[in-house]
């Protein structure tokens, strides 16, 4: 079979279909008959646009081989486009004509519009007589009919994606593991293991990762580590800010980075970006992925593995997982034939393997895979060598409108997270989706086109998933993004990663991945008046939304999302009657005009985070085509009026402030098709009752999560009102996160207690002031998360707590109880909370009850100010007393993290040790502690001693292999370590603070603590060291307010500690030593350097509050700038 019967079409096929539609609708035909217009024009426009159709497939083949074809296939796009602009604007016309009783179109309008439509005839007719020169011939646009009919007979439900099962990497593995648990030869440096083969070549998923790619932006990057450590965004504004905080983050602490596909070779950028992840602790490793070996040596990588191309029965078992599917009835033995010559044209490269079986599952006769077996595009001369012609093929059998879909994602970068929904609301503004059947909306055609892209491999579900939202975000392989870019030509440009120079005037699409100012080329933006979609990534826009009204009137999408240089949205943004999204999210915006109502086709406003912006115009209902409006993080004290008309709206909201006048207009979120997360605050104002069962929360099926909250404490005598209210605001039974906060009333609502809520895993009650009774949480089946804080008259927790349920709490992890005041007692069940894992008790001072210590599944556990926490009596060092069971709950619970705050009558028994325990803070507690015994807590990790105010030592008996962080603070009793010294030989971080009466340091500290990185020493006046040596690993030295531990370091100890980057001494002055950063603070009698001058090693030199230094080196004269002048 010849390859164009399988093909899936041009990628203006779909163009076409869209053209046909339109020249065929009422209202260009009603405009052309109302304006007494030529009806010939459009019947001439249609035959022309007949006969494009039947060359465009055949055109499409022979560009890559003709550079000519190619040419006039680039004339052809730009002629439809251009031709879509037109009926688009017609239709415009006529839409306005029919809502506006008074609008008439000029008649200079008219004829403006008749003479375009001319001009394209023109164009059109000019193209056509050029065929026969190219050789295209007519082939009826067989291609795109039989790609269309692949969406249609695919099984929805394989768009799933299975866990991948990794083929032929085993040795790598291997390799890795063993360089990942191997100990670094070299204790100076980090670790850096390079992977160099083929993008594509299955590298392995970890959890702290950032692509890197094309564009080696050290800000950036450092940014990407810092948020995937923290797992949150960071608001760094510069380098220096991000670096510090990074280096915060990392100090002391191993961790593992890998930074994929690095083409980068510039060897002072990558010293930039290492700078703060050399404060990591020993053993932190990086992994490098590349595709270029002077990359690996560039990043000075102490281990370089070269990738191999997968084997030949690797390789078969790639593809044949995806074109088989592991559905051996479709297998024969022919097509495992075809199959595995096919498999040797992909020259084991695992993406090209794995697309072309996923393109392939969908075609089961023989003719079909000999096709594309004999396709000459395996030997087509792409003059690009990133386009691997099997991905090549894999877009040449998408479907017409997928093309689409497909090339418009070159206006992404690379390493791009997508989220599904919001790149379906812009393939819906640029037209791309068509929906032939009115049973389906176009949110579920979009659905449809990226699941079955998706199931093709051209987009891959991410392994990080987004932080913000908790929702699954989508990736495209580089190799892909390429060839998006590839077949989009100069469609896309993306401002700071495509070829500088300038934006080509053919442009539609455009976006700001660095910032416009940055960038020489942002100047000639200008000159591509036909822009259809402007999208800033960067920060600044570089443009006010004036100006780009006035340069670009075809825009159909204008994202400005965090761009802080957009403060108003001028009345001329009704001249762009093509845009139909329009995102304005985080931005300084205070009001919308009104003419924005005037937009017909806008489909999506986003408004999002905009903080300073308090209410809509009141005649958004305007807009009858509006499917989108996002307000999260944006609180509203005026609800949208009359939006509950809009058929297809979905209204993802913020917040909403219930106004103290009827203006507010809260029942208007009745009508609304709210989705999301809605917190509806200030409902003290709420007058009627009624208004709240207005509300009608009880049918919003597509309401995640609702917060609700009073903000000023009501009196007793509004309580009955107050319970009212809460009734009526009774969710929808989907709903997963409540939070009720401030709630004035002295019972909780019914919904609360019976099964309304069973789909809650998320559940807040604050600041509920006046409850007398919990409700039965315990029948919530699903309920992961449970804080209840400042329910000040809640006395006992009983058996209602739990409801009728034999298995109360199933699924609950977390429980946090914080500010009771009144509590004093909690009724155990022995069946709860099987699930349990972190237990949090802050500020209940008058507890006294037992601690479920039938808990055997608790790991982490907070017991903060339980002043009266009193079970069972212990007798300690020759002390009885009556103490909490702290050895009775460790015995029998696996926890591994213990934190007690201000529980003064504590005490840790020693009868036994505490295998369990990870971690351990003890803050305020403890009195009767004089000794802290290291030996009962073998497993200790982390242990925070602070302000015990009688703990006098820490014994130990024998080597701790697991402290790798100690802290003792203002415990004024404290005197001494271990009589031979603390042996701990994995403890990185020891920091001593307000310690008052201890003298000495602990002996033989090089020999004893070999792995300590991080030293802080702050306000210990009498403390020395006591053999005046440090260990010979310390990176990181802080020595406030400790003169006698300076002054008893040998004479040139700096020398023997060549590890040290850091120094920070405090009213000392500082000694000589080589590292990389010197801080000098509060040194008043510091007058000059040392004579001899500082380190060549020193990168950084800080000078704060050193008087006398400031005022000698304000003399550039003065000869001791020769010492610092090349730091």
């Amino acid at each position: 079979m010849p390859l164009l019967q399988t093909l899936g079409g041009a990628l203006f096929g779909a163009v076409l279909q869209v053209l046909f539609h339109k020249l065929d609708s009422n209202q260009v035909l009603d405009y052309f008959r109302g304006r007494k217009l030529d009806e010939k024009l459009l019947k001439n426009m249609r035959r022309k646009l007949v006969s494009i159709n039947a060359v465009v497939d055949d055109a499409e083949l022979k560009k890559f081989r003709n550079p000519y074809v190619k040419s006039w296939l680039d004339d052809v796009r730009d002629v439809l486009l251009d031709t879509e602009d037109l009926l688009d604007e017609i239709d415009y016309e006529f839409s306005k004509t029919e809502s506006q009783l008074q609008y008439q179109t000029s008649s200079n309008k008219v004829r403006t519009l008749e003479s375009k439509l001319k001009e394209l005839l023109d164009d059109l007719e000019s193209l056509l007589n050029q065929k026969d020169d190219l050789g295209l011939k007519n082939v009826g646009g067989v291609g795109s009919e039989l790609g269309n009919k692949v969406l249609e007979k695919r099984n929805e439900s394989s768009s799933l994606v299975a866990e991948e099962v990794i083929y032929g990497r085993d040795e790598d593995k291997e390799i890795i593991l063993d360089w990942l648990t191997s100990e670094s030869n070299n204790h100076n440096q980090l670790s850096i293991l390079s992977i160099v083969g083929m993008a594509g070549w299955a590298k392995f998923p970890i959890k702290v990762w950032a692509c890197v790619s094309d564009e080696f932006d050290v800000f950036k990057l450092t940014r990407t580590i810092l948020e995937a450590i923290h797992k949150s965004t960071d608001d760094s504004r510069n380098l220096e800010m991000v670096q510090g905080r990074l280096k915060e983050s990392l100090t002391g602490r191993n961790f593992l980075l890998v930074l994929d596909d690095v083409w980068n070779d510039h060897r002072d950028q990558w010293k930039s970006l290492q700078t703060p992840l050399k404060y990591g602790a020993k053993g932190s490793k990086v992994l490098v992925t590349t595709r270029i070996n002077k990359v690996a040596s560039t990043m000075e990588s102490n281990k370089i593995h070269q990738l191999k191309q997968l084997r030949k029965d690797h390789s078969w078992q790639v593809f044949a997982a995806h074109a088989f599917q592991y559905d051996n009835s479709k297998s024969n033995s022919v097509l495992e034939d075809i199959g595995m010559k096919i498999v040797e044209k992909c020259q084991g490269l695992p993406l090209a393997l794995e697309t072309i079986g996923c393109l392939l599952r969908s075609k089961s006769s023989v003719s079909e895979w000999e096709g594309l077996l004999r396709s000459n595009t395996w030997d087509l001369p792409i003059e690009d060598s990133k386009i691997i012609p099997a991905l090549l093929l894999s877009y040449y059998h998408l479907p017409s409108h997928l093309k689409r879909c497909f090339a418009y994602c070159a206006l992404f970068p690379k390493g791009h997270m997508f989220d599904k929904e919001s790149l379906i609301f812009s393939w819906m503004a640029e037209n791309f989706l068509q929906c032939s059947r009115q049973s389906k909306s176009l949110e579920e055609v979009g659905e449809q086109y990226f699941n079955d892209m998706l199931s093709r491999s051209f987009f891959q579900k991410s392994i990080i998933q987004d932080i913000m939202y908790n929702k699954t975000r989508f990736v495209m392989h580089d190799l892909l993004n390429d060839l998006a870019k590839y077949v989009s030509g100069e469609m896309c440009y993306r401002l700071g990663v495509d070829r500088p120079g300038s934006v080509p005037k053919t442009t539609r699409h455009f976006s700001t991945i660095k910032n416009p100012v940055e960038c020489d080329e942002y100047r000639s933006l200008c000159d591509s008046k036909k822009l259809r979609t402007f999208m800033s990534i960067s920060r600044n826009c570089g443009m006010s939304i004036q100006e780009l009204v006035s340069n670009f009137k075809c825009l159909r999408l204008l994202s400005l999302f965090d761009c802080h240089n957009i403060k108003e949205v001028p009345d001329t943004i009704a001249d762009l009657i093509h845009l139909c999204s329009l995102d304005l999210s985080s931005t300084c915006i205070k009001t919308l005009p009104n003419s924005i109502c005037s937009l017909y086709n806008l489909q999506v406003l986003k408004l999002n985070y905009c903080s300073h912006l308090k209410e809509l115009p009141s005649n958004l209902h305007e807009l009858t085509k509006l499917r989108l409006l996002e307000l999260i993080g944006t609180s509203l004290r005026k609800a949208p009026v009359i939006l509950g008309k809009l058929k297809y709206l979905q209204v993802w909201m913020g917040g909403f402030e219930v106004g103290k006048s009827d203006e507010s207009n809260i029942e208007q979120l009745g009508e609304l098709d709210v989705h999301g997360e809605l917190s509806i605050k200030n409902i003290e104002n709420m007058v009627n009752p009624y208004d709240a069962l207005e509300v009608d929360l009880k049918t919003k099926k597509n309401l995640v999560g609702l917060h609700l909250k009073w903000s000023l404490e009501c009196n007793n005598d509004e309580s009955i009102k107050e319970r009212e209210i809460l009734e009526n605001l009774q969710p929808c039974r989907h709903l997963e996160k409540l939070s009720i906060d401030g709630y004035g009333g002295t019972q909780f609502p019914h919904w609360l207690s019976d099964n309304s809520l069973l789909n809650v895993v998320s559940l807040t009650l604050m600041n509920c002031k006046h409850c007398l009774q919990l409700p039965s949480l315990g029948i919530l089946t699903f309920l992961k998360y449970l804080k209840i804080y400042g329910l000040h008259q809640i006395v006992q927790i009983d058996a209602n707590f739990y409801g009728n349920s034999s298995y109360a709490f199933a699924s609950l992890e977390t429980l946090i109880f914080d500010d009771m005041k009144e509590w004093e007692e909690w009724e155990c069940n022995t069946s709860a909370f099987p699930s349990l894992q972190h237990l949090s008790m802050w500020n209940c001072p008058k507890f006294k009850g037992h601690l479920l210590e039938h808990l055997s599944h608790l790991k982490y556990q907070t017991i903060d100010v339980c002043k009266q926490l009193e079970t069972s009596n212990i007798e300690i060092e020759g002390v009885k007393m009556e103490t909490f069971s702290f050895d009775m709950l460790l015995s029998h619970t696996p926890l591994q993290s213990l934190n007690i705050f201000c529980c003064p009558s504590m005490n840790i028994p020693i009868n036994h040790s505490y295998h369990f325990l990870v971690e351990l803070r003890i803050i305020q507690c403890c009195d009767s502690l004089t000794n802290f015994p290291l030996d009962l807590f073998p497993k200790l990790s982390y242990l925070r001693l602070n302000e015990c105010h009688n703990l006098q030592m820490i014994s130990q008996g024998h080597p701790h292999g697991h402290l790798k962080s100690l802290t003792i603070r203002k415990c004024s009793k404290f005197e001494s370590f271990p009589n031979e010294g603390l042996f701990a030989p994995q403890l990185e971080s020891f920091w001593i603070e307000g310690l008052e009466k201890l003298k000495s340091m602990p002996k033989r500290m090089p020999a004893l603590l070999p792995s300590l990185n991080n030293l802080y020493i702050n306000n210990c006046p009498e403390v020395e060291s006591s053999d005046g040596c440090l260990p010979s690993n310390l990176k990181h030295i802080s020595l406030l307010n400790c003169s006698k531990v300076v002054a008893s370091l040998k004479k040139g100890v700096w020398e023997t500690n060549p590890s040290i980057k850091s120094l920070f001494i405090q009213k000392e002055d500082a000694k000589c030593f080589p590292g990389e950063e010197l801080l000098l603070s509060n040194c008043p009698i510091l007058q000059c350097l040392l004579e001899e001058g500082l380190p060549e090693s020193l990168s950084q030199l800080r000078i704060t509050h050193c008087s006398l230094l400031k005022k000698h080196y304000k003399k550039e004269e003065v000869v001791d700038w020769k010492k610092i002048v090349l730091i």
